[in-house]
C-alpha cells in the first residue's frame, strides 16, 4: 500500500475513526457493519493499512488509528463536512440527501479548497447534523452527549447531534423537530413498553426508543434555552 491514503484507506479511517478507534480499539464487525463490506475483504484491508502504518492491528481484538491515521481520518472528515455544510447552506440541499454526494467529493478536496470552504462558510464549528468539525489541526472538542433514550422521564435536553446515514430517519426527524439545537423534554416512558413520551418543541410525541437511535442530546435545566458547542 502506498504511503499517501488511496480514497479506499481513507474510506476505512473515518470508518474506523467515526466508531471510536482514535480512543479504542474497534471491532472488525463494526467496522464491517459501517462499510457494508465482506468480513474477509475488510480484514485484509485492515492489514494493509496496518503494514502502511495507518492502524494497529490484531485479529480478534480488532483496530486502532495511529496518530498518522488519526491525522488522515480527521482531515477526510473535516472536507466531509465542509462540504456538506456548503451543499446545504449554498445549494440547498436537503438533510436527508446531502450525506451520499459528501461522501463522493471528499475524496476530491484538496488542501486549497478546503481553505477556501472554510473561508466562504465563515470557519463553521459543526456540521449541518451537529458533528463537531475538527479544526485545520485535526483537534475535536469532545462533547458529553447522550441518547435521548437514556434521559429520564423529567429530564430535559437539547439534540446536538443526529446521525446522518439513514435518509428517511432523517426525514422523521425532521418532521418531528428532532434536528440539532431542538429542546426536548422527557415527559414520562411507559414501563411495560418502554415507549418515550417527549415534548419537542411545542408538540407532545410518544415513539419507541428504536425510532430515536441515533439522536445524541445534552441535559439542561429545565428552562434553559440551550446552547450550542464549539469545536
Amino acid at each position: 500500500m502506498p504511503d499517501h491514503a488511496t480514497r479506499a484507506s481513507q474510506d476505512y479511517l473515518k470508518a474506523i475513526h467515526d466508531a471510536g478507534g482514535a480512543d479504542e480499539r474497534v471491532a472488525t464487525r463494526a467496522i464491517t457493519a459501517r462499510l457494508g463490506v465482506q468480513a474477509p475483504s475488510v480484514t485484509n484491508m485492515l492489514r494493509r493499512l496496518a503494514d502502511a502504518g495507518w492502524i494497529e492491528y490484531e485479529p480478534h481484538r480488532g483496530a486502532r488509528l495511529t496518530a498518522k491515521g488519526l491525522a488522515e481520518a480527521r482531515r477526510v472528515v473535516r472536507r466531509h463536512q465542509l462540504v456538506e455544510c456548503f451543499l446545504v447552506t449554498a445549494l440547498g440541499y436537503d438533510l436527508a440527501e446531502v450525506h451520499p454526494d459528501a461522501e463522493v467529493l471528499e475524496h476530491a478536496i484538496s488542501p486549497r479548497l478546503e481553505r477556501a470552504l472554510a473561508e466562504y462558510l465563515g470557519e463553521p464549528v459543526e456540521g449541518p447534523f451537529g458533528h463537531p468539525i475538527p479544526a485545520p489541526d485535526g483537534s475535536v472538542v469532545r462533547r458529553r452527549l447522550r441518547p435521548v433514550g437514556e434521559f429520564a422521564a423529567g429530564q430535559c435536553m437539547v439534540v446536538r447531534e443526529v446521525e446522518d446515514g439513514d435518509a428517511n430517519r432523517l426525514r422523521r426527524w425532521r418532521e418531528l423537530g428532532l434536528v440539532p439545537g431542538a429542546r426536548v423534554r422527557v415527559v414520562g416512558c411507559d414501563p411495560l413498553d418502554g415507549v418515550l413520551d417527549l415534548q419537542i418543541g411545542g408538540e407532545r410525541v410518544r415513539l419507541e426508543p428504536r425510532a430515536v437511535v441515533g439522536v445524541r442530546c445534552e441535559a439542561v435545566p429545565d428552562g434553559h434555552p440551550g446552547r450550542r458547542d464549539s469545536a
